[in-house]
């Protein structure tokens, strides 16, 4: 492949994606479809992002993470953007991403815990 070919592939990759950003903004009209269910979940969505043991700001930073964890690019624009407004740094950022990493490697490692268990069972 020839290197205008290949430019013009990722051009035309990077514009036909699964994700499209503006999205997000509609995530209110999420109630149209099932009001009831989905003013419970902004009622909800809302008391636990309120301050609490927690600070608004630890909670962004604890979304944040968690948005990578679960792979929401919806999530992570949201809560990269409020982290931002609440004053937090990339430092910080970076550190809660990875702290999320962390978490979701040593899930996936302890269930080798599991597979030992079971082939160390089947292979006597």
């Amino acid at each position: 492949m020839n290197l205008e070919r290949i430019k013009y592939f990722n051009i035309n990759l990077m514009e036909k994606t699964y994700y499209n950003p503006s999205d997000l903004r509609k995530f209110k009209n999420i109630t149209e479809w099932s009001e009831e269910l989905g003013e419970k979940f902004f009622e909800y969505y809302g008391k636990v992002f309120e301050e609490g043991a927690l600070s608004a700001r630890e909670k962004s930073l604890i979304a944040l993470a968690v948005s990578h964890v679960v792979q929401c690019p919806y999530c992570i624009d949201a809560y990269t953007q409020d982290g931002l407004q609440r004053g937090i740094n990339r430092e910080e950022m970076m550190e809660a991403v990875h702290v999320g990493a962390a978490i979701q490697s040593g899930a996936t490692l302890v269930h080798g815990v599991q597979m030992m268990n079971k082939y160390n069972k089947l292979s006597m």
